[in-house]
């Protein structure tokens, strides 16, 4: 079996979602006083290669990192490279996913590589007003795609899995918003427009004009990691285990995870015992 990294590394220049904060790390207690060394990190969840629950854009409480099994956040899937097919704020469509020729599959964890991670911090071409404000991002079709492939979850090489301007960065950058304008003859609301859904568990209608693959997606099972990168180039195309390790921590909507493709396996997967299984109990 080969295994190959799809995760950045982490320091203190990890950047935050834009309005989010990003790590602080520190001594606690050093070697030369107290024989050990100790550190401490104050960091938001949603920083680095991580994994969003459904806590992070829904009320359901359990949509958290402990509710997640193993054989759901460890199973088949197939990284689709798209990165010739996209540029500054892009659509990712699905003829654009299935134009690949990729052998994506009902039920696969889906990984999406769009070359954004090339930007990212510490890359040979960082740029990180490009990485989180111009990344390309799925519309409407590609998440009912989704639902209809049953996609177990999906990951992208950006800042979010919602197109850049179909996020709240349009109102914290109006200068970009406005270039957008002046780029597509539409804002980015008028662009991207409104969807509708029904709230799972009270069946209110909601009305939303952003963050589609967070509220909507996130309801209906359909989770997503987000800031891969790593040595993601490795396994373009290819079919294999994947997998994403958050913590197991109840309560957490979110969490900082690796996420790794394991390649010459028998692609077979199994959750033994309760706690593989995420089935809490005394």
């Amino acid at each position: 079996m080969k295994i190959v990294d799809l995760s950045h590394v982490m320091n203190v220049h990890t950047p935050g979602w834009v309005g989010y904060a990003g790590n602080k790390m520190y001594y606690a207690q050093n070697l030369q006083t107290q024989m050990i060394v100790a550190q401490r990190i104050d960091t938001a969840l949603h920083v680095g290669t991580h994994f969003d629950g459904a806590m992070h854009a829904t009320d359901d409480r359990k949509g958290d990192m402990a509710s997640l099994p193993l054989d759901y956040l460890v199973n088949r899937g197939v990284i689709v490279d798209i990165s010739d097919k996209v540029t500054d704020w892009s659509v990712i469509t699905p003829e654009m996913i299935e134009s690949t020729k990729a052998d994506i599959r009902e039920g696969d964890i889906l990984i999406l590589h769009t070359g954004w991670h090339r930007h990212y911090e510490g890359q040979k071409q960082q740029d990180l007003v490009r990485y989180f404000c111009y990344h390309p991002g799925p519309n409407l079709d590609t998440l009912h795609w989704m639902l209809k492939k049953k996609i177990k979850w999906w990951g992208m090489d950006a800042g979010s899995c919602d197109h850049a301007m179909n996020t709240s960065i349009r109102n914290m950058r109006p200068d970009l918003a406005a270039q957008f304008a002046k780029q597509f003859g539409k804002t980015p609301a008028e662009f991207f427009g409104t969807f509708e859904y029904a709230h799972k568990k009270s069946g209110r209608r909601v009305v939303q004009d952003m963050f589609p693959f967070h509220s909507w997606a996130f309801q209906e099972g359909l989770l997503h990691a987000e800031n891969l990168g790593g040595d993601i180039e490795l396994v373009l195309g290819k079919r294999c285990l994947i997998g994403a390790f958050p913590w197991r921590y109840e309560g957490l909507e979110g969490c900082p995870c690796r996420i790794v493709a394991f390649l010459d396996t028998d692609m077979s997967v199994e959750a033994v015992g309760n706690a593989a299984k995420a089935i809490m109990g005394s």
